[in-house]
Formats: structure tokens, C-alpha cells, sequence
């Protein structure tokens, strides 16, 4: 029989509640919390090992409510992480005795393929939904292992860190004179992952061979690309929760020898700096890296790599500047503002058939986006532009679904338009983003934009 519901249950199982229950069943979420439950007995934390950790109920509840919050494409099994539940109230007994005796073997992972500059493409591996859920057991439990001891410079993929506290150490640097930067790009870090090396970097604090096993499958588990299994040999691809912290246990060994050294550096992922005083000492630091990152069998990418002032190497879609008051700005870099632009162009392409309003929707959430990444900016002016350059290209959207010049006419008089404002626009009728310019800012103006729900880059 399942085991019974503390007084905490209630509380979590409103979480956890399935789309679909029969009137009079139990609620989903809380036979969900019973087939985990079950066949489980008491443990004694002092025997306690690393898998009974991970396969502990509490742990697994919290594994199940972040893939549920975290969402996600299927696997090649097809199954939704709203079928997560159902499933598991199924078939968890066999798979926990499956883990438990080491013998639970993970379904091969579906390539996806993601766009990057140039045409390049980066591949995502996606695991099923039960694969993601096994992954962030593991990662809940392995994570404070390791977490305590990683570099303070470390910033991607940790708890209460992120890409603007790396800006702000890399700003730091460079104020206090490090103007050299040591800009360092991996080549194909997350496929290029030596296995033996990984495993044993994590076999130095776990010792449950069932969860070495378990990490090993994870990481020689196929690919799935264009109907036929590729079998992987090295590699870690992204795309379930476990890679970004086996990403950081591998690079751990060049940050705490940095560190023994000395250096000003600061890492996020896979991209790292180091802030030095001269060209020089960057020479001597790019070999040292060189050094450190071959014996982890990485490859330094030459062409994307190089010792350079620090406002000539962006990061993070960042450049820092030397403000003429004292000290370092950050604004966004140039090719982050093309990739907004980019988005911007296809979003409000006077083609789509769509009201303003309902560009304006889909524009919102972007443009927030934007703004929120962007936050550390120091230097107004570039927000102000592109803010600018977006409301242009939407007073052109305006204008063309207006379509003639009496429509137009009428419009712009009934939004308060002089007789001189009107026929200046209606010159340039057909010629949408000339008509869109000054003085077509006196009608469709900043308050007009603001209330269709455009947010502003810069309040």
C-alpha cells in the first residue's frame, strides 16, 4: 500500500495537480507523491548513499515541480511533461529498482538544431521527459556537493548568479586598470567533453558507483539526427538540466589554478576573461590557458580567441567603454543590436496582416526582454536609438495600413494633426518610412505608443 500523506502534502499537491482527474479519484498530484512513496523504506541518514539521496521522496517531489515549471519540447518518445505524472504513478517501482540496482538505461536524445550567426547552427540534445526528471534528481543532489567549493569568478549555471554579476566583476577589472583582456572561446566546448576526464573529475567527491554509472550512461546516450542513432563517444550536449554542472566540474580544474596564481578573471559557461595591466602578461596568460585547457584534451578556437583592450572584446552582448568622466560603461554590443533589429524587421514586416495593436503584443514581450538583460547600460543613448528606430518602424506599419491619403488624412486630423502635418504625410504616401519620419512624430507620438502597451527601452 502507497504510504500515507504528512501535513505538509495538501500544500504541495496544489502544485501538482494533472489536468484531467474522474470525479471522486484521488487528486493526480497526490497519487503521483504515492507512486514515488512507494516500496520506499525508512531511511537512516547516516547509511544514507548518494542514490537513496537522489531517489528520496522529498527530492523527487522538488525534481518533478521544476520540469512541470520548466516546461519543454518532448523527447523522442513524444511524452509531455503533462504526461510526466501518469506515467510515473505507472511505472516509478520499476524504474526506482532500476536505478537502484544500476541497471536503468536512458533513452537516446532528440537533436535540435538551433540557428547561430554566420549560418551556423548549434545542436541542443533533448531528453525525454523521464530522462529530464532523473537528470534533476541528480543535479538537486549533486549540486550542493560541489557548489561550496567552485570559484567565486564562476557565474553560469549556479544558484543566485548570473551573466550581469560576471559583467559587473569583468567592469570591476577593468576600472581598476586591467585594460588587457585575455578572451578565450572554446571550440565546440560542449561537444568536444573528454568522457574519462569528466567522470573522473566527478568521481573525486561521489562515491556511489550506481550514480557514476548512471552519469556514464547519460553522457554515451545517442543522438537521434534525421531518423538515424549516433552513437557519442565525447560530448555533453546541452539541453538537460545534469550538463551545465558537469560543464562547470570539468572547467573548475582552470579557475582554481587561476585563482592559485592570482589572476583577475571571471567566467560564465564556457566564455571566460582574464584581466591583466599589459599586452605582454596577456601573451603569457593565453599560453598558460593554452596549457591548462590541453590537458582537459579542449581546443582554444585561434580565430575567435585573442589578447586585446578590453573595449574591443564584448561580453556577454556587452561592450565596455572608458567614460570620459572616469570609469567603465556598458552598453550593448553592436551585434547584439542587429539581432534585436533583426527580430524587430521580422516582427513588424507591413506584410504580416496584422493590426498595430497585435504587433505591438507580440513586440511587448522582446522588447522587455531586452530591457531587463540590458539594465547594467550606462550609456542612454544607444537605448534611446533603437527605442527610437522600433516606434519609426511601427508609425511606417501605421501609415501603410491606412493605406491612401484620404484615410490617412482623416486619421492624423482626428489625432490632432495640423493642415501642414497632414499634407507633409500624404506626399509621401507609398513611401512608408520616409512618411514616417518627423512630423509624423506629433501624431503618432511617444504617449500614443505608450498607450497601445509599448513598453520604452529607456523611461
Amino acid at each position: 500500500m502507497p504510504m500515507s500523506l504528512d501535513s505538509k502534502t495538501p500544500q504541495m499537491t496544489k502544485q501538482l495537480v494533472l489536468p484531467f482527474m474522474r470525479k471522486g479519484e484521488a487528486r493526480p498530484a497526490e497519487r503521483s507523491e504515492e507512486a514515488l512513496s512507494a516500496a520506499q523504506e525508512p531511511e537512516d541518514p547516516g547509511r544514507c548513499s548518494l542514490m537513496e539521496r537522489v531517489l528520496s521522496r522529498d527530492n523527487l517531489m522538488a525534481a518533478l515541480k521544476r520540469v512541470r515549471k520548466n516546461k519543454g519540447s518532448p523527447g523522442i518518445d513524444g511524452m509531455t511533461v503533462n504526461e510526466l505524472g501518469p506515467y510515473l504513478r505507472e511505472n516509478w517501482p520499476r524504474l526506482r529498482g532500476e536505478l537502484l540496482a544500476g541497471t536503468y538505461k536512458p533513452q537516446v536524445v532528440r537533436q535540435k538544431l538551433i540557428p547561430k550567426d554566420g549560418g551556423k547552427t548549434r545542436m541542443l540534445g533533448i531528453p525525454t521527459v523521464v530522462d529530464r526528471f532523473i537528470q534533476q534528481a541528480l543535479l538537486q543532489v549533486m549540486q550542493p556537493i560541489y557548489e561550496p567549493t567552485f570559484s567565486d569568478h564562476s557565474h553560469g549555471f549556479r544558484p543566485q548568479r548570473s551573466t550581469h554579476g560576471a559583467l559587473s566583476e569583468a567592469q570591476a577589472y577593468a576600472e581598476e586598470g586591467k585594460t588587457w583582456v585575455v578572451d578565450v572561446d572554446l571550440s565546440k566546448f560542449f561537444d568536444m567533453v573528454n568522457h574519462d576526464i569528466l567522470m573522473g573529475r566527478v568521481a573525486r567527491r561521489v562515491g556511489d558507483r550506481r550514480v557514476l554509472g548512471l552519469i556514464r550512461r547519460y553522457l554515451n546516450a545517442g543522438i537521434l539526427a534525421d531518423g538515424v542513432v549516433v552513437r557519442r563517444h565525447k560530448g555533453t550536449p546541452q539541453g538537460g538540466p545534469l550538463s551545465p554542472l558537469l560543464a562547470n566540474i570539468l572547467l573548475d580544474d582552470v579557475d582554481q589554478e587561476l585563482e592559485r596564481r592570482g589572476h583577475a578573471f571571471v567566467r560564465y559557461a564556457d566564455d571566460s576573461r582574464v584581466f591583466v595591466r599589459s599586452q605582454r602578461a596577456g601573451e603569457r596568460v593565453m599560453q598558460l590557458l593554452h596549457r591548462l585547457y590541453g590537458k582537459l584534451q579542449l581546443v582554444i578556437n585561434e580565430e575567435k580567441s585573442a589578447v586585446a583592450l578590453y573595449s574591443k572584446r564584448p561580453f556577454l552582448g556587452y561592450k565596455m567603454f572608458p567614460m570620459k568622466s572616469g570609469g567603465v560603461g556598458l552598453a550593448p554590443a553592436a551585434k547584439s543590436i542587429e539581432r534585436i533589429r533583426e527580430v524587430v524587421r521580422k516582427i513588424t514586416r507591413r506584410s504580416v496582416g496584422r493590426s498595430l495593436k497585435q504587433v505591438i503584443a507580440t513586440l511587448t514581450p522582446k522588447m522587455r526582454g531586452w530591457r531587463n538583460y540590458y539594465r547594467l547600460c550606462t550609456y542612454p543613448s544607444a537605448m534611446r536609438g533603437l527605442g527610437g528606430w522600433i516606434r519609426r518602424r511601427l508609425r511606417a506599419l501605421q501609415l501603410s495600413q491606412w493605406k491612401n491619403c484620404a484615410t490617412i488624412a482623416r486619421q492624423a486630423r482626428a489625432l490632432g494633426a495640423s493642415a501642414r502635418q497632414v499634407r507633409w504625410i500624404t506626399a509621401f504616401t507609398g513611401r512608408w518610412w520616409r512618411a514616417a519620419h518627423h512630423p509624423s512624430h506629433s501624431i503618432l507620438t511617444l504617449r500614443y505608443f505608450d498607450d497601445l502597451g509599448l513598453p520604452r527601452l529607456v523611461t
